[in-house]
């Protein structure tokens, strides 16, 4: 699934494509669950004619400020992206082995033309998306229910100390809760508390101020660098946990040689290092 570093980056492409341009022509799928039961019709009217002034992103949602509300809010579910013509699409863990090199690419569920001639798709293989209308999207749900953004205002450790102590569950599952931490997903997880030296097991309220304050840090540090490298993983540094944590492989280690385990935690896989995590 698309976490921060990856939807940032759809950010930064729909940014590329729709800012200070008109939406002059739109084709939409036909397609009641993605967009969540509003009819084409009315995105058309939201749409057509609309200048896009801004493009924001909170967590893993991303929107448009047209010159009049409502407002068009994307978010990419398990497998959606943004695409333009001719570009190489991120490589994701539930990425298919061929890509679609076809224009408008297959499962696209939004193509908007502007009045410069450029173009812009989201796609969507599993459905798992969504596309909403919003009034004021920072102050309706789904926006209005996250947490901090760890890219755009991450809280000093104490802040974030006093949030973990109201938290009864294992820290994995907090961290994977949007109300807590808007955008981060099962791999940033894993990797900030294999950084950070802690068991993902560890109940929320039980870790040190000084583990808050490593967690934190290391929280920065994983998502500024992934966010610096717009998300492309050939680029992560050659001793992270990401490169070896996937497929629950027999005999998986680190770059060091550390065993890697897989565990269930909140109802997700969990890589885990047992010599390094306490």
């Amino acid at each position: 699934m698309p976490e921060l570093p990856e939807v940032e980056r759809g950010r930064r492409i729909a940014e590329q494509a729709a800012h200070g341009r008109v939406i002059s022509r739109i084709r939409l799928a036909r397609d009641p669950i993605v967009f969540d039961g509003v009819g084409a019709a009315r995105f058309r009217k939201a749409l057509l004619g609309r200048t896009v002034l801004e493009v924001g992103r909170r967590g893993k949602q991303i929107w448009f400020e047209l010159d009049r509300t409502p407002w068009p809010l994307f978010h990419f579910g398990m497998t959606g992206a943004f695409r333009l013509p001719g570009d190489h699409p991120l490589e994701l863990a539930s990425s298919p082995k061929h890509v679609d090199a076809s224009w408008p690419p297959r499962f696209t569920k939004i193509h908007l033309h502007f009045d410069d001639g450029g173009e812009l798709v989201m796609t969507n293989a599993r459905r798992l998306g969504r596309i909403l209308l919003r009034e004021d999207p920072m102050r309706e749900a789904p926006i209005a229910d996250l947490g901090f953004d760890p890219l755009l205002d991450l809280p000093a450790s104490g802040k974030i100390a006093q949030l973990l102590v109201r938290r009864k569950g294992r820290i994995k599952a907090v961290l994977l809760d949007q109300s807590f931490a808007a955008g981060v997903g099962n791999w940033i997880a894993d990797e900030v508390l294999y950084q950070a030296g802690i068991d993902p097991r560890r109940r929320a309220h039980t870790l040190s101020a000084e583990e808050v304050q490593r967690m934190r840090r290391k929280l920065k540090q994983v998502i500024d660098t992934a966010v610096r490298v717009n998300a492309d993983k050939k680029k992560f540094p050659a001793g992270w946990l990401f490169h070896r944590r996937w497929g629950k492989e027999k005999g998986a280690a680190t770059a060091s040689g550390e065993k890697i385990r897989h565990i269930t935690v909140g109802g997700r896989t969990t890589a885990w290092v047992p010599a390094r995590q306490s």
